[in-house]
């Protein structure tokens, strides 16, 4: 059966016996199974809808996303001088700008990198054309996908049902490798299942989440904790669970520290700690630097920790692209370059995502790097497409270098002369010094000086 411009096998998973499951530790589903030995019977299995709750998962998910998918999406070639330009192919550059029917590539990359974070893996479904050329792309539901492995070694995924990506409403499709993107993270178990940092953090965000739940009972009882009535004497069952209800109703919730009157040698005792004595805020500022640790994001970048200062923000933002985003960064450029088919054929292409909208300066600094291109080597024209974002001007194409640098060449030629640094002084020639003309006295003397010239000129 064709779908999506190529042929499937659709039948249920008993119908092609050759192919194995992979072991997934936890990796596909939703649920990390468990986060320790006997989770499951103590209810403890950390699901990744609610951990998604707490702030600091979020946060960890969602920013280092929005952070890839604001980069622009490049196509480069690589011209006859093995230098990488931009380029436009009418078979690339339209899946680039426009992945699929209803997804802007913002939003194509973020879904990628969030089910990346997220679930360990993210699924791309290819569609191609009539040509085979791929023109659309589509961002998988990983609990609907599963990696198989035949006796030979091919790798097929089986497929649920999604809408959207335009797969049919059947039990299973499987789909070669080849019609598939599978980015991985943490591969710790198997080379085609990954492992969502939320294995290593899920039980710190679940005790975040539970001390949020306790603050909210807490501060709903108006910031009085529970406690005890004591009496003296015996009392009845009936009258206990009188005086019970009527405190309830008078003094708890709404009507929280409200005066009790109390009688006949009752006592109120409190029974748990106050929010100064728990450390409410140090407890859960923990946490929060717990899940940091397992998704490799500064406590800084998820306001966690304090802001640095301004001074600081360039190479903040560094550190955070070479520890948090490169690798991903990195993984996407290379799996849409083999995804694409983009190093096939005689053409070299290739995807890069644009550093220029992560890393962008101020003006100041924007000027100052510009003037720093320009003495290093760079044309105008080129700082001023890279920097400012201008067209080229007249005489723009120039290299300029000042006057006082030498090529290695004239230096090799320099250094090879007898004398390289001219510590050597020339000597000096002396000038012939002309005999002086006589004056002449009478015709006779002159005619002798003129015979006696004539003699040595023809001599010489």
């Amino acid at each position: 059966m064709k779908i999506l411009g190529y042929e499937i096998t659709i039948g249920r998973a008993k119908a092609m016996p050759t192919l194995q499951g992979v072991d997934s530790r936890g990796g596909w589903y939703p649920v990390i199974r468990e986060s320790f030995t006997g989770a499951w019977q103590q209810n403890e299995e950390i699901s990744v809808t609610n951990v998604m709750g707490f702030s600091a998962v979020y946060a960890c998910v969602t920013v280092p996303a929005q952070d890839i998918g604001k980069l622009r999406i490049k196509l480069m070639q690589q011209n006859e001088s093995g230098i990488w330009v931009e380029a436009e192919s009418p078979s690339f550059s339209p899946v680039l700008r426009k992945p699929n029917h209803f997804q802007t590539r913002i939003q194509f990359i973020e879904h990628w990198v969030m089910s990346r974070r997220m679930h360990g893996n993210t699924y791309v479904l290819k569609h191609r054309d009539k040509r085979g050329v791929v023109e659309a792309m589509y961002v998988l539901d990983p609990s609907r996908v599963r990696p198989l492995v035949a006796p030979n070694g091919e790798v097929f995924y089986e497929l649920k049902t999604d809408h959207l990506a335009g797969l049919p409403k059947t039990e299973s499709v499987f789909v070669p490798a080849r019609e598939i993107v599978h980015d991985v993270i943490n591969a710790l178990y198997h080379p085609l299942v990954g492992i969502s940092p939320i294995s290593a953090c899920g039980r710190s965000a679940l005790q975040g989440l539970r001390i949020q739940e306790n603050s909210s009972a807490f501060f709903l009882n108006g910031s009085n904790p529970g406690g005890v009535l004591t009496a003296p004497l015996h009392i009845s069952d009936d009258t206990a669970a009188r005086v019970k209800a009527y405190w309830e109703s008078e003094f708890a919730g709404e009507n929280a520290g409200k005066v009790a009157v109390l009688g006949d040698g009752l006592k109120f005792e409190q029974m748990s700690m106050s929010a100064v004595d728990a450390q409410l805020i140090d407890q859960l500022k923990w946490t929060a630097h717990d899940v940091c640790v397992a998704f490799h994001v500064s406590p800084a970048k998820i306001f966690v920790d304090s802001q640095p200062t301004y001074n600081n923000v360039e190479a903040l933002n560094q550190q955070y692209y070479s520890e948090t985003l490169q690798s991903q960064i990195e993984s996407i450029e290379l799996l849409l370059d083999e995804g694409l088919g983009l190093t096939e054929g005689t053409q070299k292409y290739g995807v890069e995502l644009d550093l220029d909208g992560l890393l962008r300066m101020d003006t100041a600094a924007r000027i100052k790097a510009a003037q720093e291109a320009i003495s290093a080597g760079l044309t105008v024209n080129e700082v001023r497409r890279k920097f400012h974002d201008l067209g080229p001007v007249t005489g723009g194409d120039a290299v300029y270098l000042q006057q006082q640098n030498f090529s290695l060449e004239a230096l090799a030629k320099r250094d090879a002369s007898p004398d390289p640094f001219g510590t050597q002084q020339p000597k000096q020639i002396a000038a012939p010094k002309d005999e002086p003309k006589p004056e002449p006295e009478d015709e006779k003397t002159l005619m002798a000086y003129a015979v006696k010239s004539l003699r040595e000129s023809l001599a010489a």
